[in-house]
C-alpha cells in the first residue's frame, strides 16, 4: 500500500514538475530581462506575425463584400491608406518607446496613477485578450470552413462536416504546440507564410488574367456602382462609412510589437537602447504592411468583380452559407485552377488560418505575465506557459461553442478588440508626440480620431463585440482582484538594500538582541521617540541598558504589488531610526525582519502596539491602502514566508 501511495505522488509530483516547466522568474517592472527569448532576422519574425496577418486573406475580401458589396475594393482601398499612413508611423513610434515586447499598453500606463492606472490597464488587457482570444477562434472556424468546403471533403470524408467539433480539434491541436514547445515555431511560420503568399499570388494573377480576358465583368461592376452612387464622392462617402466593417485588416500591428524580444538587432544593442532591434522591427512592421496592402487590394477587385454575388450568402436557420463564405480566394482558386490546385490551397490556407492561433497565443503567453504578476493580480502558477496554456485553450473552447464557430459571428468581436488596442496606440503616440513638442502631433491626433470613429462606428454596427470585450473586461477585473485578495499576505519584496548609515545601526545592535520598535512617524522630533521608547519598555519589560532601532515604512502607492526596500538610517537625538516607503506596511516589516535574519543570524524581535477599531475597516484599509491592522498582517506574512516557527522573527504585542 505504502508503494502505491508513494508512485501516486512521485506522478503527481512528476506532473507539477512537467506543468510548471519553465515558469518566467518574477518581472521587475514593464520590461523582462534580455536574454530569454531566441533572436531571429526580422524577416523570420514577419512570418510569425504574418500567420496572423496574412491569414485574413482567408476571410477578409468575404467579409469586405458583404460589408461594401460592389464598393468593396474602394471600401479596401480606405483602409489601405489608413494601414500605410496611419497604422504604419503610428506603431514605428510604439516600436521605438516599447522596444521590449510591451506593446502599446506601456506607453498608455503611467498616464494614470495608483488603482487607476491599473483598472485602466486591465481594461486594455480585455480588449488585447479579445482580439488575441478571437484571433484564435475565428481562424481556426475559418479552417474549418476550408475543411468543409472543399470538394473532396464535402465528397468522400462527410464525417468531418461538424464544424464545431473540427474548430475545437484544431484549437487542440494548437493548444499541444505550446505545451510542447514552441522553439521551432518562427522556422514553421516561414514556410507556411512563404507557401500561402506565392498560391496567392497565383490565384490573383489567374484572376486578373480572367478579367482580361472578360472585360465585360469590368462593365458589370462599374455598372453596379453607379447603378447605386451617383458619383465619385457618394462612393467614396458610402466607404468611408462601411470601411471600419474591413477593419480586420489591421490586425497584424500589435501582434508585431509585442514580439519585439524575438527580432535580432545589431551587436551593439544595449537593452537601454536596442537601435538595431527597433530598426528592424521598423522594417518588419514596413513590410509586412506592403505586403499585406497589395495583397488587400488585389483579391478585393477580383473576388468582387469575378464572384456572384449569392456565392457569399452567410449561413442562417434557413440555409446554408454560399461556397464563398469566408474563403472567397479558395472559392476562385477552385473555380479557375481546377480542384488539384484548389486543393492545394486549401491545405495552405487551412495551414496558416490554424497556425494563426500561434501568434495570438504567444501574445497572450507574453502580455499576461508581463503586467498581472507585476500587480499581484495572477496567480504564482501564471508565471509559468503551460497552465496559461490550458487556461487559454478552454476559454477559446467556450468561445467556439457559445459563436458556434461562425466566422461572421465573431467578425465583430475581433474587430472590436483590435481597433480599442489601434485606437489607445494612437492616442498614446498623439500624447508623446505632443509631450516632445514636435508639431507631428496634430497629425497623429487626425490618425487617433480615424480609429476612435472606426471603433465607435464598429461598435454601433457590431455590438456584440462590445459584450464579449466587456466580458473579457469583467472577468479579468474580478479574478486580478481576487488573486490580488489571495496574494495579499506574500512577502511582496524584490529586494532590500540598505545604506552605510543604516548598516552601521544594524551593526551595533547586533553585539545584543537586535529589538526593532515600529513606528508611525508623527513630528519625527526626540519628544516623540522618547514616548515611543518609555512606551514600548514599559508594555514588553524591554530592559533599560537594550538598545532600540525604531523602523518607521511610508506608505506608497498601494496598487503596486512588490518592489525594492530601500532603507535610510537617520539619528534623532540618541534615537536611531530605520526608514523605508513601501506599498504595503506589514510585508515591507516582515521583510526588513527576516533580512536581518539572515544577515546577523539572529533572530530580531519586533514591537507593536494593539489597533483599536473596527478589523474589516482595518482589512479594507490594508488592501486599498496598504496600511492597518499591522501587527497580526505582519505576523501572518511572517507565518507564510518561513515555515519553521523556530527561525521566525519573535513578534511582540503590547498596550
Amino acid at each position: 500500500m505504502a508503494s502505491v501511495e508513494t508512485l501516486k505522488v512521485s506522478s503527481e509530483s512528476r506532473f507539477k514538475r512537467w506543468l510548471l516547466k519553465g515558469q518566467i522568474e518574477e518581472i521587475e517592472g514593464p520590461h523582462e530581462r534580455e536574454g530569454q527569448h531566441h533572436e531571429h532576422p526580422w524577416w523570420k519574425v514577419m512570418c510569425l506575425t504574418g500567420v496572423d496577418y496574412f491569414s485574413t486573406l482567408g476571410y477578409q475580401p468575404g467579409i469586405a463584400f458583404l460589408a461594401a458589396g460592389a464598393l468593396s475594393p474602394i471600401a479596401t482601398l480606405i483602409l489601405v491608406l489608413l494601414t500605410l499612413f496611419g497604422a504604419l508611423p503610428m506603431y514605428h513610434r510604439v516600436a521605438a518607446a516599447s522596444p521590449h515586447g510591451d506593446g502599446s499598453i506601456s506607453m498608455l500606463e503611467d498616464l494614470l496613477s495608483r488603482w487607476k492606472g491599473k483598472l485602466f490597464v486591465l481594461c486594455l488587457l480585455g480588449f488585447a485578450a479579445t482580439s488575441f482570444i478571437i484571433t484564435i477562434t475565428l481562424s481556426a472556424a475559418d479552417a474549418t470552413a476550408h475543411i468543409i468546403e472543399n470538394p473532396f471533403v464535402h465528397d468522400h470524408l462527410q464525417f468531418l462536416n461538424h464544424r464545431i467539433v473540427v474548430t475545437l480539434v484544431l484549437i487542440s491541436l494548437l493548444g499541444a504546440v505550446f505545451l510542447k514547445g514552441f522553439k521551432e515555431a518562427v522556422g514553421i511560420a516561414v514556410v507556411i507564410v512563404i507557401v500561402y503568399i506565392a498560391l496567392n499570388l497565383v490565384v490573383i494573377g489567374t484572376g486578373f488574367a480572367q478579367i482580361a480576358q472578360h472585360p465585360e465583368v469590368l462593365g458589370n461592376w462599374k455598372s453596379a456602382l453607379l447603378g447605386s452612387y451617383n458619383n465619385p464622392l457618394a462612393m467614396i462617402g458610402a466607404a468611408l462609412f462601411v470601411f471600419p466593417k474591413l477593419a480586420l485588416g489591421l490586425s497584424g500591428f500589435e501582434t508585431g510589437v509585442v514580439v519585439m524580444p524575438l527580432v535580432k538587432g545589431d551587436k551593439g544593442d544595449t537593452y537601454d537602447n536596442p537601435v538595431g532591434r527597433i530598426r528592424n522591427t521598423r522594417k518588419l512592421l514596413t513590410y509586412a504592411a506592403l505586403i499585406m496592402s497589395v495583397m488587400l487590394i488585389t483579391s478585393s477587385i477580383i473576388t468582387t468583380m469575378l464572384i456572384p454575388a449569392e456565392a457569399y450568402r452567410p449561413e442562417t436557420a434557413t440555409q446554408e452559407a454560399g461556397e464563398a463564405n469566408g474563403r472567397a480566394l479558395a472559392f476562385l482558386a477552385h473555380h479557375l485552377l481546377g480542384d488539384i490546385f484548389g486543393t492545394i490551397y486549401d491545405i495552405s490556407t487551412i495551414s496558416i488560418l490554424w497556425f494563426a492561433g500561434s501568434s495570438a497565443m504567444a501574445g497572450l503567453l507574453n502580455i499576461v505575465p508581463r503586467y498581472l504578476p507585476r500587480y499581484g493580480m495572477a496567480p504564482a502558477w501564471a508565471k509559468a506557459t503551460r497552465p496559461l496554456v490550458l487556461v487559454f485553450t478552454l476559454i477559446c473552447f467556450l468561445v467556439t461553442m457559445l459563436f458556434r464557430a461562425d466566422v461572421d459571428a465573431q467578425g465583430g468581436a475581433y474587430a472590436t478588440g483590435v481597433l480599442a488596442l489601434m485606437t489607445s496606440a494612437a492616442i498614446a503616440v498623439t500624447l508623446s508626440v505632443k509631450r516632445k513638442g514636435s508639431k507631428l502631433w496634430l497629425a497623429f491626433l487626425v490618425i487617433s480620431l480615424v480609429f476612435v470613429y472606426t471603433t465607435v462606428i464598429n461598435i454601433i454596427e457590431q455590438p456584440e463585440g462590445l459584450k464579449i470585450a466587456s466580458f473579457f473586461i469583467l472577468a479579468i477585473v474580478i479574478a486580478s482582484f481576487i488573486s490580488r485578495l489571495w496574494r495579499t499576505t506574500e512577502l511582496r519584496v524584490e529586494d532590500v538594500q540598505v545604506d552605510e548609515t543604516a548598516q552601521r545601526f544594524i551593526d551595533e545592535a547586533n553585539r545584543g538582541t537586535i529589538r526593532i520598535v515600529t513606528n508611525r512617524c508623527d513630528c519625527g522630533d526626540v519628544a516623540e521617540y522618547e514616548a515611543k521608547e518609555k512606551e514600548k519598555r514599559e508594555d514588553n519589560h524591554i530592559p533599560q541598558g537594550e538598545p532600540i532601532l525604531f523602523f518607521e515604512v511610508k506608505p506608497g502607492d498601494a496598487s503596486e504589488f512588490a518592489g525594492v526596500l530601500k532603507i535610510k538610517g537617520e539619528e534623532v537625538g540618541n534615537y536611531r531610526v530605520l526608514r523605508t516607503e513601501s506599498p504595503a506596511v506589514p510585508n515591507a516589516i516582515a521583510a526588513f525582519l527576516l533580512y536581518l535574519r539572515d544577515k546577523t543570524g539572529k533572530l530580531p524581535h519586533v514591537y507593536f502596539g494593539w489597533s483599536e477599531g473596527n478589523p474589516l475597516a482595518y482589512l479594507f484599509k490594508y488592501i486599498a491602502f496598504g496600511e492597518g491592522d499591522t501587527a497580526p498582517v505582519t505576523h501572518e506574512v511572517l507565518r507564510q514566508a518561513e515555515d519553521d516557527p523556530e527561525q521566525r522573527p519573535v513578534v511582540h504585542v503590547g498596550g
